[in-house]
This record gives C-alpha cells, sequence and structure tokens, in this order.
C-alpha cells in the first residue's frame, strides 16, 4: 500500500474529540520522519470521510487545513477538543 494510501487510512480511524500529530500518523503509517509529506498529503485531500481537522502539530498548535485554520479549530471545538489550539 502507498504512503498515501497509508496516511489516509490512519487520520480515517481518529475518534471525534480526539487528534494526532503529523508525526504520529507518519510514525503510524510507515514512515516515521515523513510528517511534512502528512501534511502534503492532508492538504490535497477533500474527501469529507477523512477527518484531516484532526491532525495537529506537535507543539500543540492546529496547523493548516485545506478549508482554512479558522473552520479547522471551529470543527475541534465542535468535537470537544480542549486545549490543542
Amino acid at each position: 500500500m502507498a504512503f498515501r494510501e497509508q496516511v489516509l487510512k490512519v487520520v480515517s480511524k481518529i475518534p471525534k474529540g480526539e487528534v494526532l500529530t503529523y508525526k504520529e500518523v507518519a510514525r503510524r503509517a510507515g514512515s516515521p520522519r515523513a510528517f511534512r509529506a502528512v501534511g502534503n498529503i492532508l492538504n490535497t485531500n477533500y474527501d469529507p470521510q477523512i477527518p484531516c481537522h484532526r491532525v495537529i502539530r506537535s507543539d500543540g498548535r492546529t496547523g493548516g487545513y485545506n478549508r482554512g485554520s479558522v473552520k479547522k479549530i471551529a470543527l475541534l471545538k465542535r468535537e470537544g477538543c480542549q486545549g490543542v489550539f
């Protein structure tokens, strides 16, 4: 399975109200040092079944989101995530 497919599979399993870091997604997808690639993959994903908004930076900040950072924060808050932004 290609790295992109692995990343999307990992992200699709993040439960509502929880987050993973880009680095943790990369590790779970089999390439621990490919966290920037994870960000690039998620930036081009528009499938609503893949909750890209649940992936954040290692420092706890939200990071980017292809629908805008304001939308990402709103989605995280609506799902009950606290202290990640």
